[in-house]
């Protein structure tokens, strides 16, 4: 079948009017190009889901793609012997989003399952709680994160409350290719919509995890807490948590704290990109915060700002799994292998856990065992899971109300997150980490990129040998590449839910009593800077 003959063949199967008008205007153009880009083939589940920019086509996300992303899902719930089950959908504030969610639970309603739809939109913390708070099969989550405005997206969980691995994913995605028609696909209004009570249960259930008696009421009190939701979602239920766990409201970043589609005053609302903390900075200098707290706009990530200075997803990592072992939390502990090793180094010196999992939540929830449980997990970019017995997911939720409680305790002492880093620094080493970040317009350069620097790596980083190993040839397979030497560890990977390449860079630098802290950090800024023009070279950037 021709592109013309396939694009016509989807309008006259698009249930939206919107939609199926904007393909005809296309082909009425003969706008080949435009065309090309949405029938290139259709959105795939990456690290978490389907997620792509808003427009008609089977590469977009739309009424009809959404409307078969549904169908195929039920599809492969019956096959897999969960025929009328419940499923619980949630949704955030982005654009189509209640669109999106109300055609899944038609689409689910009408395949027989018996479909809980969250009353507003919420984090997608709350979602992923709900799956097994409520006895569902699966749950679906309308959300591109912290994506750009004209993006959204479908995260799928499973009846355990995690998001889904292969081989349930390329299985998903099959039942979804055989799904005919958009059009022809059966609805059913017999669905509900919940009242407040999944979210009051979440926020009892963090509080309970994480035990705030375990802090004077007096520290949580005096503790003075900046925070933004960044035009997301998780402005009510973060100052829901926070009031159960006794501490004084947060000072809030007016011009950020409702949900805005457009996120007007970011230019991609991801705590990591540059300039998206600045109004949280300004506002805990202008009030005297102790802290300061970013969650993207689902809620399911975390950034925190110390001193003026935005601490890395390692960092608050490091800090987060000091604080639960010097509470005696023991089980396992695990990040992705794109995160840094001071986790490692930490577990080691408690002799707990420690587990190194592939990218993505999907891998760290799974990462316990029997005898010793998941208790913390990780990843670099601002992912947390500091109470994986309520959400099997990262929570930005409940690692906020962590960092604050962390805060509240050394604030007691007259010490600051950033002090219990250099403590941290002298007991194991300064575990310096960065990125080199490559977006790009043209996902085939992501490709080039990968093949270059598999057939050629850099035999030296940092005038030191490095051993390259190919992620592809590992169990599970990662499409990674790992250059690792003495004190020096580079990660090189495919972004799964941006147009991005990622170089995840560390180097480990030793903190010596006559030069101290202040020298190793300079030390460690100096050899991350080398590192990304050394790699920056290695890609043919």
């Amino acid at each position: 079948m021709s592109l013309l003959e396939t694009a016509r063949a989807w309008a006259d199967a698009d249930p939206h009017d919107g939609d199926r008008a904007e393909v005809e205007a296309l082909v009425e153009a003969e706008n080949w190009t435009e065309l090309e880009r949405r029938f290139a083939g259709p959105l795939t589940f990456g690290t978490a889901g389907l997620r792509g920019p808003l427009r008609a086509g089977p590469a977009g996300m739309n009424a009809a793609v959404v409307t078969r992303a549904a169908a195929g899902l039920g599809r492969w719930l019956v096959d897999a012997g969960h025929a009328g089950g419940g499923v619980v959908v949630g949704l955030d504030a982005r654009r189509r989003s209640d669109e999106f969610a109300r055609i899944t639970a038609e689409v689910l309603a009408g395949a027989g399952f018996a479909v809980q739809v969250l009353p507003r939109p919420l984090p997608t913390p709350v979602l992923s709680f709900a799956v097994r708070h409520l006895g569902c099969v699966a749950g679906v989550m309308v959300t591109a994160s912290h994506n750009p405005p004209d993006d959204n997206g479908y995260k799928v969980y499973l009846g355990d409350g995690a998001q889904l691995v292969p081989p349930a994913d390329r299985e998903i995605e099959a039942a979804i290719a055989a799904v005919g028609p958009a059009r022809e696909v059966p609805a059913s209004d017999d669905w509900v919509t919940l009242g407040d009570d999944v979210e009051a249960d979440y926020v009892v259930a963090v509080v309970h995890a994480l035990d705030p008696d375990r802090v004077p009421a007096a520290d949580r009190a005096a503790l003075r807490v900046a925070y933004t939701a960044m035009h997301g979602v998780g402005a009510g239920t973060t100052r829901s948590v926070f009031a159960a766990a006794g501490f004084p409201p947060p000072e809030s970043v007016s011009e950020q704290d409702r949900p805005d589609p457009a996120f007007p005053t970011v230019a991609f609302p991801n705590p990591e990109e540059p300039g998206a903390v600045d109004l949280l900075t300004a506002l805990a200098e202008r009030v005297g915060a102790d802290v300061a707290i970013a969650e993207d706009p689902d809620a399911d990530r975390c950034s925190v700002v110390s001193g003026g200075r935005q601490l890395t997803g390692d960092e608050v990592g490091g800090l987060l799994a000091d604080w639960l072992l010097r509470h005696g939390v023991r089980g396992t502990y695990a990040a992705s292998l794109v995160s840094g090793s001071l986790l490692h180094a930490l577990a080691a010196a408690h002799r707990v856990r420690f587990a190194e999992t592939p990218t993505g939540f999907k891998w760290i929830v799974r990462a316990g065992t029997d005898d010793e449980p998941l208790v913390f997990g990780y990843e670099e970019a601002l992912g947390y899971a500091v109470a994986p017995g309520v959400v099997k997911d990262k929570d930005g939720i409940s690692a906020a109300l962590a960092v604050a409680l962390l805060a509240a305790e050394l604030g007691a002492t007259g010490r600051t997150l950033t002090d219990r880093l250099d403590e941290l620094a002298l007991e194991h080493g300064l575990f310096a980490t960065g990125q080199l970040s490559v977006r790009v317009a043209d996902l085939s350069r992501i490709g080039a990129m990968m093949a270059r620097l598999r057939s050629a790596p850099p035999a030296q980083l940092l005038g030191r040998p490095v051993a390259a190993s190919d992620l592809l040839e590992e169990t599970p397979a990662v499409d990674a590449v790992r250059l690792l030497g003495d004190g020096v560890r580079v990660i090189v990977r495919p972004s799964g839910t941006e147009p991005k390449l990622k170089a995840y860079l560390e180097t480990v630098v030793p903190v010596h009593e006559d030069a101290g802290i202040i020298a190793a950090r300079g030390r460690g800024a100096d050899e991350l800077d080398a590192l990304r023009a050394e790699m920056a070279v290695a890609l043919g950037l």
